[in-house]
C-alpha cells in the first residue's frame, strides 16, 4: 500500500469559467472535440500545479473531462448504454439533468476506456502521483439501472461476475499505467441506509435491501481481489453532491457491519453535518481491518464558511478515542463538484478549505 498523508481530497473540482463556456460551445455544436480537449488539458495543468502548490502529496484533474462523476465513466463500459432517464434526481433542493445507464448486453472490460488516456495525461503534467476516482460498481445497482439484466443473463450470479471482472481488468489497466492510488466513489451504501432504517418493520422489503448490501460487498471485493500490494485501494461513501444539495440522510450505523466487511485501505467517510450521525460505525470498521484508514470528512464542500480548526482538532481527538489517531486521516465532506454545475462556493473558497485540510493535519501529526 501506498505511504500516504494524513490530509488528502476526494476528487473533484469546481471547473473554471473557461472550461465551463467551452463545454456549453461544444454542447451546441460550435466547438470540435478538439478544440474542447485543448482547453480541457490547459484547465487541468493549471489544477494540477495549483494542487501541488498546496502540498498535495496525491493529485486529481478535478474530474474536469467530465460531465458526471458516475455515469461519464459507467457509459464507456462495455454492456452500458446512455438513455433518457425522464426525472431528476431526488436531490433536496435541485433538480438534476435527466441522464442515465442502462444495460445493452453483456458487462466486459472496455481497453479504449477514454477515462485511460486522461490518465496517462494528468500523470504527464504532475510531479506527484495521480490519484484517479472512478465510480463503484454498485452505481448500476441503482436508479433503475439493472433492471434489464436477465435480458443478458440466465442468472443474476453471471451478471455480478462479470461485472466485477471488468472492474477488475479496468483497476488493473490503471495500475498499469502507472496508477498507485485508486478511489471509488459510493452513494450507494447511503441510500441503504436510507432504505434500512425506513424498512425496518417490512420483513420483505428490508430482505430485499439486506440482499442489494450482500451483493455490493461481493461484486466490491471481487473487483478488488488479488491487484497489487502497492496499489492503494480507497472508498468514498457519499450521501449525494449537487449544486451542495443531498440525496440522502442517516448514520452508518445500518451499514457498518458490510463496511467492516470491504477490503479496501481507506475509508472516506462524510462527517460534515448531523446528517451523517456519531462516529461509533468507524470503530465497527476499524476492528474488522486494523490497517485501514478511516479519513474523516470534516470539512464541508458545500458552502464557503470556513470551520474553525480548534473544532475540527476536537473533533479528530473525539475520533482518536475509538480508532488510533495514526489510523485516522482529513479531508473536506465531498468533492466540490460532483457534476460540472459544481457546489455554492467561490474558488477562493475551495482553495481556503483545502489549505484548511492541509494545515490542521499537520498541526495534529506533524
Amino acid at each position: 500500500m501506498t505511504n500516504l498523508t494524513h490530509y488528502d481530497i476526494v476528487g473533484s473540482f469546481l471547473r473554471p469559467k473557461e472550461l465551463k463556456k467551452a463545454r456549453k460551445k461544444f454542447n451546441e455544436g460550435n466547438i470540435s472535440q478538439a478544440e474542447l480537449t485543448h482547453v480541457e488539458n490547459q484547465a487541468i495543468d493549471q489544477l494540477i500545479q495549483k494542487e501541488e502548490s498546496l502540498g498535495l502529496k496525491f493529485v486529481t484533474d478535478g474530474e474536469f473531462r467530465r460531465s458526471w462523476w458516475h455515469l461519464d465513466f459507467l457509459w464507456n463500459l462495455t454492456g452500458v448504454a446512455k438513455y433518457n432517464y425522464h426525472e431528476s434526481y431526488q436531490f433536496h433542493g435541485a433538480k438534476t439533468r435527466t441522464d442515465n445507464v442502462e444495460l445493452a448486453g453483456k458487462i466486459a472490460f472496455n481497453p479504449d476506456h477514454p477515462f485511460f488516456e486522461a490518465f496517462k495525461f494528468a500523470q504527464k503534467h504532475a510531479n506527484v502521483q495521480i490519484k484517479q476516482t472512478i465510480p463503484s460498481p454498485t452505481l448500476l445497482f441503482r436508479d433503475n439501472r439493472s433492471d434489464n439484466w436477465n435480458k443478458f443473463y440466465d442468472n443474476r450470479q453471471d451478471y455480478l461476475d462479470d461485472l466485477a471482472t471488468a472492474y477488475h481488468q479496468t483497476i488493473q489497466h490503471f495500475y498499469d499505467l502507472g496508477c498507485r492510488y485508486l478511489q471509488l466513489d459510493d452513494t450507494t451504501w447511503a441510500f441503504l441506509i436510507s432504505k434500512l432504517n425506513e424498512t425496518i418493520d417490512n420483513p420483505t422489503e428490508h430482505t430485499k435491501y439486506t440482499k442489494l448490501a450482500e451483493d455490493s460487498v461481493y461484486v466490491i471485493n471481487q473487483a478488488i481481489v488479488n491487484l497489487p500490494d502497492d496499489l492503494t485501494l480507497a472508498t468514498h461513501i457519499c450521501r449525494g453532491n449537487f449544486k451542495s444539495t443531498f440525496l440522502f440522510s442517516g448514520g452508518y450505523e445500518a451499514v457498518a457491519s458490510y463496511l467492516a466487511q470491504l477490503n479496501y485501505d481507506r475509508f472516506f467517510l462524510e462527517y460534515d453535518s448531523k446528517r451523517a450521525g456519531d462516529l461509533a460505525p468507524i470503530k465497527t470498521i476499524w476492528n474488522n481491518r486494523p490497517n485501514v484508514t478511516i479519513v474523516l470528512g470534516l470539512v464541508t464542500s458545500k458552502s464557503g464558511k470556513l470551520e474553525e480548526k480548534e473544532d475540527l482538532i476536537k473533533r479528530i481527538n473525539e475520533a482518536a478515542e475509538l480508532v488510533p489517531l495514526t489510523n485516522l486521516a482529513l479531508s473536506t465532506q465531498c468533492g466540490f463538484a460532483s457534476t460540472e454545475e459544481g457546489n455554492i462556493l467561490t474558488t477562493d473558497d475551495q482553495w481556503n478549505k483545502i489549505k484548511l485540510v492541509v494545515d490542521t493535519a499537520k498541526q495534529v501529526w506533524g
